[in-house]
């Protein structure tokens, strides 16, 4: 049978109540970007009827997206739509990411491409590709 003395009780208790206290604090907070207004400066479309269509957009702050889409093998077994197109935004960090892609058969395939500040993690490209 151990006994415990009372000042190692106390000491036992406090040292509990912080490590209770210190896992119960909230966890930091990221700060958060002040919210802006974005201003739509182009959009087109086109829808040609057949399938095919086409459009682009860009916005004020500095997003853009443009997408070609067609009928591949109409009226076939094979038929499907092949759609080709990019689009790009300014992070955080004040760099223009840009993602080209095609969209077909061959399922979703992106090229990531970055401005100036380095290239895109290999566990990012990885993870956006599956």
């Amino acid at each position: 049978m151990s006994i415990i003395s009372e000042e190692n009780f106390y000491s036992e208790l406090i040292a509990l109540a912080l490590v209770a206290a210190a896992a119960a604090a909230p966890a930091p907070q990221r700060p958060q970007r002040q919210a802006q207004n974005v201003d739509i400066l182009r959009y087109d479309t086109n829808n040609a009827g057949d399938g095919s269509y086409d459009f682009d957009f860009e916005l004020s702050d500095g997003t853009k997206h443009q997408q070609q889409g067609q009928v591949v093998n109409a009226g076939t077994d094979n038929e499907s739509i092949s759609v080709r197109g990019s689009y790009a935004w300014v992070g955080p960090d004040g760099v223009t990411y840009v993602v080209t892609y095609v969209a077909d058969e061959n399922g979703f395939q992106p090229t990531i491409e970055q401005g100036p500040g380095g290239g895109v993690p290999p566990a990012v490209v990885a993870s956006l590709l599956g």
